[in-house]
């Protein structure tokens, strides 16, 4: 298992890594991605083919879930293999097997609960579980400002949060992990910031981050935390260094590191909307993006084609 990252730990871009087959498409949303315990890449996406998956070496191994899911937007892989697929429009998650077999549902396929109210769910968006005892953590979401936490089993043991911008409180809690068996940390987007909770939902600090569209914690002995960073508005279009990276942060919220160009794009070292990631045992990083709906969709120069929405970066060293 690799080491925490430091800041002469080196990454370098895989071009065009996912040997996509021909007839199959992200429809330039890959969302979000997930790693298995034998570094197999499951990618939930908003194409044709909603759940592909792809070995280490970006080789398609099939695909499932054609018409099963309103707009795939998270998905966690646990310990034993096991899924977990967020629907934000359908308003539930789901756990699966590998191979697409459902094993329960969290919430009620398109019917949300009520507009900011705390229940669930209205339009969730991550998931992450506690190793330790199999409990759940559901960040929720577009339509809500609640963690809700269930126990291995899918049963609800408590929910916090509320709208705002104080501690404790969110503006659209995005992304979550855990931090060891006894914290989580969320990702508040548009607050700006990460904040970190003990697992009964007791506030215990918050970093400030640049648009923090996704979160998850480095593997084995990595104690980093890796960021998705969301782009500026579009009146920053084309100033340099604000957003579109990965950002890695120890257990302090300080910087160690970014990923990424200076400026947006297709290239192999850019990016265009760092939704979801996950990391492999060998410490790569594998970042699905919403290349089309953040990015190209709000953009008169679309180019004709599928959009690059997957991306692997390669640890080299450290």
């Amino acid at each position: 298992m690799p080491q925490t990252v430091t800041a002469q730990t080196m990454f370098e871009p895989v071009p065009l890594w996912a040997k996509i087959p021909h007839g199959i498409t992200f429809r330039g949303d890959a969302t979000s991605v997930g790693v298995d315990s034998d570094d197999n890449v499951y990618v939930f996406s908003r194409g044709n083919v909603p759940v592909t998956i792809f070995d280490v070496d970006g080789n398609y191994l099939g695909g499932w879930g054609e018409g099963e899911f309103v707009r795939p937007h998270g998905i966690f892989i646990d310990d034993n293999d096991d899924l977990f697929l967020i629907d934000d429009n359908g308003h539930y998650v789901q756990k699966r097997t590998k191979s697409g077999e459902v094993i329960f549902t969290l919430g009620t396929k398109n019917q949300p609960a009520e507009w900011q109210g705390g229940g669930m769910f209205n339009r969730p968006t991550d998931a992450t579980v506690n190793t330790a005892n199999g409990d759940i953590f559901v960040s929720d979401g577009y339509g809500n400002s609640r963690v809700h936490r269930f126990d291995k089993d899918g049963v609800h043991l408590l929910s916090w949060g509320e709208p705002g911008t104080d501690p404790g409180q969110f503006s659209l809690p995005h992304n979550i992990c855990m931090w060891g068996d006894d914290k989580v940390v969320v990702a508040d987007r548009e607050n700006f910031r990460l904040q970190v909770f003990t697992v009964d939902g007791e506030f215990v600090d918050q970093w400030h981050v640049y648009h923090p569209m996704s979160v998850v914690r480095g593997r084995g002995d990595d104690a980093a935390f890796y960021v998705g960073l969301m782009g500026p508005p579009p009146v920053q279009d084309g100033v340099p260094n604000v957003g579109f990276g990965v950002a890695m942060l120890d257990e302090n919220g300080d910087p160690i590191q970014e990923i990424g160009a200076p400026l947006p794009g297709q290239g192999p070292d850019q990016f265009l909307g760092p939704h979801g990631m996950a990391i492999d045992s060998q410490g790569s990083i594998y970042i699905a993006e919403v290349s089309w709906t953040f990015y190209y969709s709000k953009r008169e120069d679309r180019p004709l084609g599928e959009v690059v929405s997957l991306r692997k970066w390669r640890r080299t060293s450290g």
